[in-house]
């Protein structure tokens, strides 16, 4: 077996280099702090002139969010990326890729906001991306890096599950992944698919007029209450069965803990090193980590902190994945938030002081 090679590289550079690697077709984008990396990626590498991929940069968010569109309706491989105002832009765009049924991939590597807000680090757009910032009862499947390396392989991973439920797949990263360098093994190289390899595998993307076939018109468009109230209730048991078979989570040191603290994304890094602390003050605690933020890990959560004393969120928010944590325990023990916002990101001793003086008292 050949040594696979250890690149070093920002979470948004192998962002671009993944995509490429795993056969996408198409990146339409705009540029934004702190994401510009990942179209400036895709700028020196030139996949046009080596994989027949195209790259363009759209003259702004919502452009580039329907170019997705006309690309996933003819079953390419398509992604986009931004960072919180720019995702907002988008949210018609998710809407109707999701009352379409067409899948696509997005990046946001959030920022602090409201607004235009700060260049800085945030995990404030959880909301946004778990609830739908768009119209309509819909759903959007996100995935929360907290490595370079999961960055790479959360893209492949992405297309695959945005394909498998013909539905939009968002990575949720931030500032902290998205501009730290970190050593990475890139995904292996597969080809782009053929025209005859996209339309066996997607018999519902509208390929254009052929010789005894009528072109497919895909469209989240529908004027009878019935036949709309139908397609809705077929979109939420497609959601049934992702919640049921999706979710992603890790966990450290819970086996013996009297305390969780459920983090995500880079703010799971932090709790790590919070849990490394807590212990060595002879405090059991241990880290409960949700990759998959829709569908939310609820009854794993649940099973995981049987017998505890009490649950930490710590996010880089003021209070948002905390709502899920208390709907999944249901008031079985007490659930606390700490949190830091405006783009400071918290010191792994604030978290352990948090975790002392809102539970531990």
């Amino acid at each position: 077996m050949a040594e696979q090679e250890v690149t070093l590289m920002k979470g948004n550079e192998a962002i671009a280099h993944a995509a490429i690697r795993c056969g996408a077709d198409g990146y339409f984008g705009y540029p934004i702090t702190p994401q510009s990396e990942i179209i400036e990626t895709f700028a020196l590498l030139k996949p046009w002139e080596t994989t027949g991929m195209v790259v363009l940069q759209a003259e702004s968010e919502t452009s580039s969010i329907n170019m997705i569109y006309g690309g996933a309706g003819a079953g390419k491989r398509v992604l986009t990326s931004s960072s919180s105002p720019g995702i907002a832009l988008m949210q018609e765009g998710i809407s109707y890729m999701a009352g379409a049924e067409l899948p696509g991939v997005f990046v946001n590597v959030q920022r602090g906001g409201p607004g235009l807000g700060t260049i800085q680090p945030s995990q404030s757009d959880y909301f946004q991306a778990t609830r739908g910032g768009g119209n309509g009862d819909y759903n959007v499947i996100v995935l929360a890096p907290n490595s370079v390396q999961e960055m790479a392989d959360f893209v492949d991973l992405a297309f695959e599950l945005a394909f498998k439920y013909r539905n939009p797949a968002m990575i949720l990263s931030d500032g902290v992944i998205g501009q730290m360098m970190e050593k990475v093994v890139l995904p292996p190289i597969k080809p782009r698919r053929t025209e005859e390899e996209i339309e066996k595998e997607c018999p519902w993307a509208s390929m254009g007029r052929k010789v005894g076939r009528e072109p497919n018109i895909i469209t989240s468009l529908e004027l009878k209450s019935e036949v709309m109230e139908k397609r809705n209730l077929h979109l939420q048991e497609k959601y049934k069965t992702i919640r049921e078979t999706e979710t992603r989570f890790e966990t450290s040191m819970c086996e013996d803990a009297d305390y969780i603290i459920v983090s995500f994304g880079s703010a799971s890094r932090i709790g790590e090193k919070a849990v490394e602390l807590a212990r060595e003050q002879g405090l059991k605690v241990g880290l409960f980590r949700p990759i998959t933020l829709w569908p939310f890990p609820s009854k794993e959560l649940v099973e995981v902190s049987k017998g505890k004393k009490g649950i930490l969120v710590s996010e880089i928010n003021a209070g948002q994945m905390v709502q899920d944590v208390k709907l999944a325990i249901d008031g079985a023990l007490p659930v606390a938030h700490f949190g830091r916002l405006g783009g400071i990101v918290p010191d792994p001793e604030e978290i352990v002081e948090a975790l002392k003086d809102k539970l531990i008292k």
